[in-house]
């Protein structure tokens, strides 16, 4: 009675768990132009994944893998077409790629599993949204969601599932072990120190650190002012975070709203939800249209906007040091891979169709 009581209060007070508040670009994320300016290498549309193999960079692009050709007139060349869009990939030490196949599962190319296939394994691993070798013959893969496929991810955060997973495949023996499930839409993962794996859990603002023989994830980095993505290691020690798109409080209030939120689903189009987006402002439709602060001329950083860019460069223990970003008005939104380069890092901006070039002398040592 009492509980029910305050729950009530906290209501009408907006304070408590009825409270809406987003953390702002401050501190080491204060907001910059940095990702904004950074060289554009390719355009092509929606630059999903970059990692490195055989002394290649690969990229996917839709149901395309692509290979990236700096210098070239395109930036780019396609190497095989897939029936489905590519969701995830990871190279193991030999060279050997991890393909995730968005409602299919993971494919092997090259290596000694070269042809390996999730669908003889398990029936329930088709959302795959990011993916690490441990070594030439174990592969952790985070799973989106059982509910959604990878390219629902929009829905799937609307409809607050927290349906994913975390799985371990040995590729020599066709086994796999379950690590941890009701993740909150795992968007990244990767290796961490001391035998750990370090998982981005998406819907929940968060990086969670998962132990070996661990019951619960320790979560490492929380309330981040945006939806994280994949993480990659910095050649220098450390960690990037891509982050695909921002957090407002228009958002975060219809998430409370469920009726609302639930007739905003059964009637109208997802490109017109109020809803993160990995690009935005090219439709008189979308919500937030009159929302834009300008002050001389510009948008502000902290103008309402339903995508953005940002990277953040963590240290080793995923504490943020610096972040790279495209603000209300750029033209590098929906960030969702890194890959760090001798001459800098490689950024692939989905939500705006290119992938750029932050020079070293941006992203190097901090």
């Amino acid at each position: 009675m009492i509980q029910h009581a305050i729950r009530w209060l906290d209501g009408m007070l907006g304070r408590g768990q009825a409270s809406i508040t987003v953390p702002v670009y401050d501190g080491p994320l204060q907001a910059n132009d940095l990702l904004e300016n950074a060289a554009v290498i390719a355009r092509l549309p929606a630059p999903d994944n970059l990692v490195l193999a055989s002394e290649a960079t690969w990229l996917s692009s839709g149901r395309n893998l692509c290979r990236v050709t700096l210098g070239s007139e395109t930036g780019y060349e396609l190497v095989q077409p897939f029936d489905s869009e590519i969701s995830s990939l990871a190279a193991s030490p030999e060279g050997a790629i991890a393909i995730g196949l968005d409602g299919v599962g993971i494919v092997i190319r090259g290596g000694p599993h070269d042809g390996y296939a999730t669908t003889e394994v398990m029936e329930n691993l088709t959302c795959p949204t990011a993916a690490a070798f441990v070594d030439e013959n174990t592969l952790l893969v985070a799973n989106g969601s059982a509910d959604n496929n990878a390219a629902d991810w929009k829905r799937d955060l609307m409809e607050r599932r927290s349906s994913g997973s975390v799985v371990k495949l040995d590729l020599a023996n066709g086994k796999s072990e379950l690590l941890a499930d009701g993740l909150a839409f795992p968007a990244g993962i990767a290796r961490g120190p001391n035998n750990c794996v370090l998982i981005s859990e998406a819907w929940k603002h968060r990086v969670v650190s998962l132990e070996a023989r661990s019951v619960q994830p320790a979560v490492v980095l929380s309330n981040l002012p945006g939806y994280p993505s994949r993480i990659e290691p910095a050649r220098s020690g450390g960690y990037w975070l891509s982050v695909f798109a921002p957090r407002n409080q228009l958002v975060e209030f219809v998430l409370k709203e469920d009726q609302y939120r639930q007739q905003m689903l059964k009637h109208i189009e997802p490109g017109f939800w109020i809803a993160p987006a990995l690009s935005s402002g090219t439709n008189f439709g979308e919500p937030l249209q009159g929302g834009a602060v300008k002050q001389m001329g510009l948008l502000k950083p902290w103008a309402p906007t339903l995508s953005y860019g940002l990277v953040i460069r963590c240290g080793a223990e995923m504490q943020p040091l610096r972040g790279f970003h495209s603000r209300a008005g750029g033209t590098r939104h929906g960030v969702t891979a890194t890959l760090d380069y001798p001459d800098g890092l490689l950024v692939a901006a989905k939500g705006t169709n290119v992938v750029v070039l932050i020079a070293k002398a941006e992203s190097g040592q901090l």
